[in-house]
């Protein structure tokens, strides 16, 4: 709202703010009440944006010019229907703009043909009511058609167009360019079409891009099948086809173990490592870690600007290489070196707590040297005023150290948003009390000593660490007293449910 806005040209007032304004913006519904000015933009991001150029511009008399926002619900802007006798004339109009030899429609900028201008019918395709009645009038007139122009018509929004997917399903090739389309956002509504030419030059979206590459990326992916964008040609897509033999995928598996041995060394490891990770203090986490060890961190490669981003607090850390790119300096830069800034580095990323019924791992390589793993489940951060869930993915490269333990050489994490499905099914189990599993207090020599005492009994951590600690950690005692137990059947089953 313009507090006495009604004395300015609408001209003048929308082009000065718009010159200030860090956002490009469309002025919905501009109308005076009183001696005010008012209009509706698309989203609060936006009206912020204008919020911030009040009283930035000096009118002629001197006056700064004040912008107050509020916000509210979408305003019933209803245009009406068109009229029988104007859907008439508009059909007619595009009959004249329509090449059947080719199958294509032309209705670069419309709103300003002499046909429509002459009869005072107004077709502004950034209203829904014509938009609509177009559409309407291809699907029952020209439903095969193939190519349409939609140049030069202030589109900002594709909503009221994405009917033409399922109605005008044969579309090859669109032309939006000129248009005020801000963000690639907007065209997954149209993401149906099988488009193999689009135009989008003259958009503000197309700004957006540091690169030529990245750009044609981000349209591609939309639009698998493009071979054009914006006049130039593109490479032709290389990919798999899955419409013509949809694949069945097959059911995922559960973790993969080389043996029953590895099983368990694993388990506990895992166990004991995100027992302290979870805890608060990933200070112990040393003792996990060789000295020359290395950690990198990777989120999904986005065009999408970081502070928007819901993993934009992981995106200054990652090590992407769709990111570096050709960048050998940063990507050694972002990778951690030495024990002692991995763990340092470890203890900056937010608070956790891993569903560890969540996780799956698979073993990948095996020697008598080397152990590495993939460990993939979910999380949640607690740090912030409620949760977020996480999925990751985490490679280990481990060498052994001690009895039965391991040593941390290399650590990848990956980690993106959780999708609605795995969100939905974590933390369903119960989380274990602190006195079921290992407090993450335990020095390294009574972890390598649990793990070793958990694998000879074939007990769980919970009774391999009760058995260990009641015998004051003497591990030839403990075992004595757990086989003189076992033989008499006093140890219960649920020791051996692991």
């Amino acid at each position: 709202m313009i507090p006495f806005g009604k004395k300015y040209e609408k001209d003048w007032l929308l082009s000065s703010l718009q010159s200030v304004c860090s956002m490009p913006f469309h002025a919905v519904h501009y109308h005076t009440d009183g001696n005010k000015a008012q209009f509706y933009v698309e989203d609060a991001t936006t009206a912020n944006a204008l919020f911030k150029v009040s009283r930035k511009i000096t009118d002629k008399d001197g006056y700064k010019v004040t912008v107050i926002m509020n916000s509210c619900p979408p305003p019933t802007l209803i245009h009406t229907d068109l009229k029988a006798a104007d859907l008439e004339h508009l059909k007619q109009c595009m009959a004249k703009r329509f090449d059947g030899s080719q199958q294509a429609l032309d209705l670069n900028n419309i709103r300003v043909d002499p046909d429509l201008v002459s009869q005072n019918i107004e077709v502004t395709l950034n209203r829904r009511n014509s938009m609509l009645a177009v559409i309407k009038i291809i699907e029952e007139n020209i439903p095969e058609l193939l190519c349409l122009n939609l140049s030069n018509n202030r589109l900002y929004r594709l909503d009221d167009l994405a009917d033409i997917v399922n109605k005008v399903p044969n579309l090859k090739i669109l032309n939006l360019s000129q248009n005020e389309l801000k963000t690639e956002r907007e065209l997954d509504k149209l993401k149906g079409l099988k488009l193999v030419e689009l135009s989008l030059e003259g958009n503000p979206l197309c700004g957006h891009y540091k690169n030529q590459t990245d750009y044609v990326s981000a349209i591609r992916e939309r639009f698998p099948k493009l071979l054009k964008l914006d006049g130039h040609d593109l490479p032709p897509p290389i990919g798999f086809d899955l419409e013509v033999a949809p694949a069945t995928l097959p059911p995922a598996k559960a973790s993969y173990f080389c043996s029953e041995e590895i099983k368990n060394i694993i388990l506990c490891f895992l166990q004991q490592y995100y027992s302290i990770y979870d805890s608060g203090d990933r200070q112990p986490l040393l003792d996990a870690y060789h000295d020359g060890a290395a950690f990198s961190l990777i989120i999904p490669f986005t065009l999408q600007n970081p502070s928007k981003s819901s993993l934009g607090e992981y995106q200054k850390d990652c090590r992407n290489i769709r990111r570096m790119k050709d960048d050998p300096t940063t990507r050694f830069r972002l990778m951690k070196h030495t024990r002692l800034n991995v763990v340092a580095f470890l203890n900056e990323l937010p608070k956790t707590q891993h569903d560890i019924a969540s996780f799956i791992v698979d073993v990948n390589t095996y020697t008598a040297t080397l152990l590495a793993f993939t460990v993939s489940g979910v999380f949640k951060e607690n740090s912030k005023s409620r949760d977020s869930y996480r999925a990751f993915s985490r490679v280990f490269i481990a060498v052994p150290a001690g009895n039965a333990g391991l040593c941390i050489v290399n650590d990848e994490l990956f980690v993106r948003n959780a999708t609605t499905e795995e969100i939905r099914r974590a933390f369903v189990a119960p989380a274990p009390t602190p006195s079921s599993s290992p407090v993450p207090t335990l020095s390294a020599p009574q972890q390598e000593m649990l793990a070793a005492f958990s694998l000879k009994s074939g007990m769980n951590l919970e009774w391999s660490q009760k058995c260990l600690q009641d015998n004051d950690w003497d591990f030839e005692r403990a075992a004595q007293i757990f086989t003189g137990l076992k033989a008499q059947g006093k140890i219960p089953d649920v020791a051996f449910v692991k």
